[in-house]
């Protein structure tokens, strides 16, 4: 079991980036190290397990960056030259009898022999088909040599490569038709609160429906996740133990809602008794409150209840932290500096996590930013970063982090 991290001072708010070294730290402690071997149609969005070494040199042989003619330099002294031979693409030419050029096609080998293509725009082809040129020849011109993309024994992609169309192209161009990736990790997803009720049935006094675990779901799959939907925990501490104790064998159990030190937390309760629990208060809004332990072995996330607040701390922490865990290095989103076209005057303590768009090359941000509205969300294009302390006037540039980002 891993120990769990707790800020240093009682009441003191956690840092993003300390909570967000402690996850990875825990992750790093506890890989997943199981593989799939997978034709390449399967690998999309995996995690490469193993180092992928060029087996061959690419391009295998020179070839011909354009359609035009193959020529030896020595040979070109501006008066035509007879066409020997044409040369397609996937065919083998033969050594370039001295004297003469070779019509060759994008793609094609250079004959032997030959140190230059030119283009055909540059060729001039004369009523008895011999070829003269209109520029100045360069040596290797339009060559590309072999090996300029990989050579034999060359590190292409390391392992912890999230898989995407060109990584697996890359993989096909040598010859790979299959690659040992990380198994998709089994993520447990559940909820906690009596007010929370299934979309599809009534509504009773005080209920709302249950919209986070629906976009975690969606999220983790979305992400490689095998995904097993736990539903809502019941306010019952022996049928807590027991959904807890009949998840199975997975990697994370991810909850929402709050986890405390009351008498009626029964997940807190559960995860105090047969494991450990950490309550830490973020220095980030929205997403304060966030939890860390472990249930007899199998650690837990638990995100805070508001839908606005989920989407952050899944984004920051528990989406880096499951990335980790199958050994991706490089698990913080992409953040790209714009200017606002908002106004931001009273500085606070903690850092903000606005929805927002960029529109005109500006970040603006959604009208209402409660940590309970989850429209935010679907009108925004990403977060916009307000950093703790900082007062904004229009112009002001701040870190955009895009959904898509996060999302992929």
């Amino acid at each position: 079991m891993n120990p769990v991290g707790k800020p240093g001072k009682t009441g003191a708010l956690l840092p993003v980036e300390d909570a967000l070294a402690q996850l990875l730290a825990m992750a790093d402690a506890a890989p997943i190290r199981e593989q799939d071997a997978l034709l390449l149609a399967e690998c999309d969005g995996r995690v490469l397990a193993q180092d992928l070494i060029s087996t061959l040199d690419l391009p295998p042989w020179p070839n011909s960056a354009m359609d035009g003619y193959a020529v030896r330099l020595a040979d070109w002294t501006g008066e035509p030259l007879v066409v020997s031979q044409r040369i397609f693409a996937g065919q083998a030419p033969q050594p370039l009898a001295a004297g003469t050029c070779a019509r060759i096609f994008t793609g094609a080998p250079v004959p032997e022999g030959a140190d230059c293509v030119e283009m055909q725009e540059n060729a001039v082809v004369h009523a008895d088909e011999r070829v003269s040129f209109t520029e100045p020849l360069h040596l290797d011109q339009n060559i590309r040599p072999q090996g300029q993309e990989t050579t034999v024994g060359e590190l292409v992609l390391s392992a912890g490569t999230r898989l995407g169309p060109i990584e697996l192209g890359l993989a096909a161009s040598l010859g790979h038709d299959r690659l040992a990736v990380i198994r998709r990790p089994r993520v447990a997803v559940l909820s906690t609160g009596d007010e929370l009720i299934e979309p599809g049935l009534p509504l009773g006094p005080g209920q709302i429906y249950n919209s986070n675990r629906r976009v975690l779901c969606s999220w983790l799959t979305r992400m490689g996740c095998e995904v097993i939907d736990a539903g809502i925990l019941p306010d019952d501490l022996e049928q807590t133990r027991a959904r807890l104790g009949g998840l199975g064998r997975v990697d994370l159990i991810l909850s929402t809602g709050g986890v405390s030190v009351g008498e009626a937390d029964f997940l807190g309760i559960a995860l105090r008794e047969e494991g450990e629990l950490a309550l830490w208060k973020l220095a980030i809004k929205p997403g304060k409150p966030l939890t860390f332990g472990h249930f007899r072995g199998v650690p837990v996330i638990g995100l805070p209840g508001n839908p606005a607040s989920t989407l952050v701390t899944f984004a920051l922490l528990a989406r880096p932290y499951l990335l980790r865990r199958q050994g991706v290095q490089d698990v913080e989103p992409l953040r790209f500096e714009v200017p606002v076209g908002f106004e931001w005057p009273k500085p606070g303590n903690r850092r903000e996590y606005l929805r927002g768009r960029v529109e005109q090359g500006k970040a603006i941000i959604y009208r209402n930013q409660s940590s309970g509205v989850l429209r935010s969300a679907a009108w925004a294009e990403g977060f916009v970063e307000v950093l703790e302390g900082t007062t904004l006037a229009i112009g002001d540039r701040v870190n955009f982090i895009p959904l898509s980002e996060v999302f992929s």
